[in-house]
């Protein structure tokens, strides 16, 4: 028996929100029901956040109301705030994220508030998603390089992963949100973490920025991960994070970890005609 290995898609909202123009809502929910049909067990649809900062969400609701639900098949929206749980709940999201940073830097920048009131701000998420018996899931940004603070010490990760961990997340995304950390980084940073939580609630989040994604990907398999985020065609990036150009290729984390002798369950010919789409949607509105 292979081992299985988790691919998170997150195309759908970490991949479009930084586009400019705005894709038509029909083309989003095509984007989630084709990403769907790949085989997917988990998928990051949308966020509920301001329209003002991130006008591409403005239509939140819509696609997740749009969208056709497959069975088991989690659809995942990002809730920075409990407004934005509100909103997630009622459109029928099915689990919640929310986003938390190792270093002040970033979160001033990316949620315009400091690390412990954004931690304060995600309390009443838990408590309302404890009572529906909807999943949290965390994210800690700049696990290894802030684009505002420099190198990240270790420690500042591990005291988020947990912080988030203790409020109720079932799983903590280490997000190397820049995408200049290398192996060494990588290693350095997961064994500080590893030291307080396990492997199988910690989840893996590499940007491409250098080139590296993969090769972290390879160290995080060695420490024992076992769940990836990419997007389809590499799409994506942080508006917040200057030179994020993009998440790694779902396409290229499933090829490699295949050749690694793991199993994802994914349709791979399906998989290389939602990369097509997902590209064209850009170049249709480029």
């Amino acid at each position: 028996m292979k081992e299985n290995v988790t691919i998170y898609e997150v195309g759908p909202r970490d991949g479009l929100q930084n586009e400019k123009k705005l894709i038509a809502t029909q083309d989003k929910i095509n984007l989630v029901d084709a990403i769907t049909s790949c085989g997917f067990a988990k998928i990051e649809v949308t966020s509920f956040v301001s329209p003002k900062w991130v006008p591409q969400m403005s239509d939140a609701a819509e696609v997740l109301e749009g969208i056709d639900r497959k069975g088991l098949v989690t659809y995942a929206a990002l809730t920075p705030n409990i407004e934005g749980f509100d909103r997630a709940l009622s459109a029928q999201a099915t689990e919640v994220a929310i986003f938390a940073a190792a270093t002040e830097g970033f979160s001033q920048a990316n949620i315009n508030c400091s690390i412990e009131d954004s931690l304060a701000r995600f309390a009443p998420v838990l408590k309302a998603a404890r009572e529906q018996d909807i999943p949290v899931r965390g994210c800690v940004s700049c696990v290894t390089d802030c684009p505002y603070d420099g190198a990240v010490d270790p420690t500042s990760v591990v005291r988020i992963a947990k912080a988030l961990t203790n409020m109720g997340c079932y799983e903590i995304s280490l997000a190397d949100t820049i995408g200049s950390g290398t192996p060494d980084q990588v290693a350095k940073m997961l064994d500080a973490v590893l030291n307080e939580l396990p492997a199988d609630r910690l989840a893996g989040h590499f940007h491409d920025t250098n080139g590296r994604a993969l090769e972290n990907i390879v160290v995080s398999l060695e420490k024992g991960l076992r769940v990836f985020d990419s997007s389809v065609g590499g799409l994506g990036g942080c508006p917040y994070a200057p030179g994020a150009t993009g998440n790694v290729a779902t396409e290229a984390v499933v090829d490699m970890i295949g050749n690694m002798g793991y199993e994802t369950g994914l349709d791979l010919k399906k998989l290389s005609q939602v990369v097509t789409f997902a590209q064209s949607l850009l170049q249709k509105n480029g």
